[in-house]
């Protein structure tokens, strides 16, 4: 009999379990501990999610409402609120206040003390409300719909076309703000960037002077007033006998200015790169070339002393520029001032030629390198050696020096790298 594949088994299948358990995402809290991506709970979080969702639905079709002028009433009623409080900022206080009265306290009273039917009543008096006597209803509670209800499909219809909506705002953003934004266009972003600063600027002096109830009461009035059916379609009128026609004409003033007073030519940024080429006394007597590294190997370096060969490469042309950079200079040059980067890095127990190659020579003292010394070895155990004495200075005359050279030996190499140029498409980013 075959193997039935669960929706989870394939999911497996498909994605790795370091992705699927992993806790990096831009949501994920540092020291909080998520369930991994399962289909199942996905299932019933989701069913979860969409019984309780609809109260949200509800509160965003009422703002759709207001705001769309369908009872004008209730809008005007919106727009004093908000003109007090822009007027008056220190009522925002008071605001979550009122909304639990009137929309919690006063209806959830008014549904255990309902008023009494009309069919009852003796009187024009007794059509009046009283609250007085006991509770004759049960409390109001908000409960998640039933699944498979007409409720419950409702709201999935709602959420359906909320994620629609949602991606077509964020499509519509990304297109409108990355271009002007991500310096594929450098004249067009460096524009931007010198309005934004100067912008910032002049907001960091002279926002204390603004008055922003008035700005915020108009922005509030305009925005609200944009949303009247009438108030639309002049909009849309006036944008196709005004706007479009000189849109092109803007566009093409924006683009010559840009051309004339943006400057991008300047020249890429340069850096300088080392690299040092090693060699090793042979058993016979001789130089060997070893290695290119990116560390001279001194005597007294962490990779020194833990035992552990030099990394890099074997011939000078597979030595590489830096991620991002390139050769601006053809050819490598030798670094004559050996003494200076010897001294910069601290370096001890070497003897530094000051003529001819340059090179830089471990100093060995008697029969082993340094006594006092503790050298750890791959054993755990040291060879006692002596406290290395700072550089000395040598050139290739020096006989008496030979006999005590180290086994290792380095010279600096210098060369000129330039910033890469990089293509106009925008690099992926995750939203």
């Amino acid at each position: 009999m075959n193997a039935v594949l669960t929706p989870t088994r394939l999911l497996q299948q498909v994605i790795p379990t370091e992705d699927l358990s992993s806790n990096d995402g831009p949501s994920s809290s540092p020291g909080i501990e998520r369930p991994s991506f399962n289909i199942t709970t996905m299932s019933a979080n989701f069913r979860r999610f969409n019984s309780r969702i609809g109260v949200v639905f509800v509160f965003q079709n009422h703002i759709l409402r207001l705001l769309s002028w369908k009872q004008w009433s209730h809008t005007l009623s919106f727009l004093a609120l908000y003109t007090f409080a822009c007027l008056d900022p220190y009522l925002l206080s008071v605001l979550p206040l009122v909304a639990v009265l009137l929309a919690l306290l006063v209806p959830s009273f008014i549904a255990r003390h309902p008023a009494p039917p009309t069919t009852i009543a003796t009187s024009p008096s007794s059509y009046s409300y009283s609250a007085a006597g006991p509770p004759i209803a049960p409390a109001l509670t908000v409960k998640p719909v039933k699944e498979l209800s007409k409720d419950f499909f409702r709201n999935m219809r709602d959420l359906q076309n909320c994620m629609e909506d949602f991606s077509r705002v964020h499509d519509r953003l990304i297109s409108v703000l990355t271009p002007p934004t991500n310096f594929s266009d450098e004249p067009l972003s460096s524009t931007l960037f010198l309005f934004c600063f100067a912008t910032a600027s002049f907001m960091f002096i002279a926002s204390h002077l603004m008055p922003w109830r008035f700005i915020f009461l108009v922005i509030g009035w305009v925005v609200i007033s944009l949303g009247h059916p009438t108030i639309q379609r002049q909009m849309l009128t006036i944008n196709e006998e005004h706007v479009v026609p000189h849109e092109r004409q803007v566009k093409t003033w924006l683009d010559s200015w840009i051309a004339s007073d943006i400057i991008l030519d300047s020249a890429p940024e340069t850096r300088e790169v080392e690299i040092f080429e090693l060699q090793h006394l042979s058993t016979s007597g001789e130089w060997e070339d070893w290695i290119f590294s990116s560390s001279p190997y001194d005597p007294l370096s962490e990779v020194r002393l833990s035992a552990v060969r030099p990394k890099g490469t074997r011939f000078f042309e597979d030595v590489q520029p830096p991620r991002g950079w390139e050769w601006s200079e053809k050819k490598w040059a030798l670094d004559l001032w050996s003494r200076e980067w010897v001294e910069e890095r601290i370096i001890t127990g070497v003897e530094v030629e000051t003529e001819g190659e340059r090179w830089v020579y471990d100093m060995q003292y008697g029969d082993v390198q340094s006594p006092d010394v503790e050298t750890p070895t791959s054993k755990g155990t040291g060879i006692k050696m002596k406290s290395m004495t700072s550089w000395e200075e040598g050139s290739d005359a020096d006989t008496d020096g030979l006999a005590r050279r180290g086994e290792w030996r380095r010279r600096r190499w210098v060369r000129m790298v330039k910033r890469k140029w990089q293509s106009n498409h925008p690099a992926d980013v995750r939203s």
